[in-house]
């Protein structure tokens, strides 16, 4: 059966929304082009498509779409507009528009582009942040997990919805030995809390920042300097807890006060952890799956919003680890099941 062909011309009356749709010398409509798979072409404030029926149709409903965000004066770099034709081609955008997903600007900084949602599943993940006290994120490096919850966080604090941000990442490689690390507390724990800091500077102009973590309206802190505080109005965001023990998270979640909002990011498939040490962050998922007012969101590759080869090395990195896991989980598994042999046997010998 032959494939049907359409063809279709639109015309667009802003100059400059035109220009900023098309990009320089039409590079952005390559981009739709390649990504939809139609033949897009421009003459004068016109453009024609043409190809089978349903990418056409993806490549004018992705054009009309695009020219009115940029009516709207929304900034789209080029890889926002791969993702937007890609949010109309998949299932995974639930019929949402690519102005319901894109269109909404979390935060602007004093310098930037705005921090807004950059796909589907960002966009889940934003709404379910606004909708449940805690959620856990999960999935792999650069799906923006950690720091779209900054921005969510810092968008909180200045619509004094919270009065405070705690910002905190497991310190694992110190372990029990950061006491011991010459220098202040500050220089002990900076390799670990590094990226949070940056993308604070990334959020916040530096001198209104400074003055925030004077007062200590902003904290940045290893998990451990959490312990034993009831922590009430705050935004509170744990990056890495893949890398906490089930000790450490229950420590973190019952710090939690009224009036706070918890967002939890971490992949599990990358534990630092000693061999056989299960992770907090997977045994919360499991005791967490039923209870009300917790969201969950998964990320995967297809999210990830880095330099395009950032998502094919974590293909690559993920099918080697898969499997590393998947036996470390077995391994667990039979060690779990002859401590239980073993300890029936002691318990028939006693009786």
């Amino acid at each position: 059966m032959a494939k049907q062909i359409t063809r279709e011309k639109l015309a667009f009356d802003d100059p400059e929304a035109l220009q900023a749709l098309c990009g320089s010398n039409n590079s952005r409509l390559k981009l739709i082009e390649r990504t939809a798979g139609a033949e897009v072409h421009l003459r004068g404030n016109e453009i024609t498509i043409e190809g089978e029926e349903g990418a056409a149709e993806t490549a004018r409903s992705a054009l009309e779409q695009l020219y009115d965000l940029a009516l709207a004066g929304k900034p789209l770099s080029s890889d926002d507009v791969v993702r937007a034709v890609r949010l109309l081609q998949g299932g995974d955008g639930n019929g949402q528009t690519i102005a319901t997903v894109f269109g909404e600007t979390i935060l602007t900084p004093r310098a930037g582009r705005p921090i807004a949602p950059k796909g589907a599943t960002q966009k889940k993940y934003v709404d379910l942040v606004r909708q449940n006290d805690i959620v856990f994120a999960i999935g792999p490096a650069g799906t923006g997990k950690t720091y779209l919850a900054m921005a969510l966080a810092v968008r909180a604090l200045l619509d004094k919805q919270v009065r405070r941000i705690i910002l905190t990442r497991p310190a694992v490689e110190a372990g029990e030995r950061l006491g011991f690390l010459p220098g202040t507390l500050e220089e002990k724990v900076d390799p670990y809390l590094r990226p949070l800091f940056d993308a604070l500077h990334d959020m916040l102009d530096a001198e209104r920042l400074q003055r925030l973590m004077a007062d200590d309206t902003i904290e940045v802190a290893p998990l451990a300097f959490l312990r034993g505080r009831t922590l009430n109005e705050s935004f509170i965001v744990l990056d890495e807890a893949q890398n906490t023990t089930p000790a450490q998270m229950k420590m973190f979640l019952t710090r939690m006060g009224y009036g706070a909002k918890v967002v939890i990011t971490g992949d599990i498939t990358q534990t630092d952890l000693p061999a056989g040490q299960r992770s907090g962050l997977r045994d919360a998922l499991d005791l967490v799956r039923d209870i009300r007012g917790i969201g969950t969101i998964s990320f995967t590759d297809a999210d990830v919003v880095r330099h395009p080869l950032v998502a094919a090395l974590i293909r690559a990195y993920d099918a080697r680890d898969r499997a590393r896991f998947e036996e470390r989980e077995a391994a667990e598994a039979r060690a779990a099941e002859a401590r239980e042999v073993t300890h029936a046997r002691a318990d028939e010998i006693d009786s």
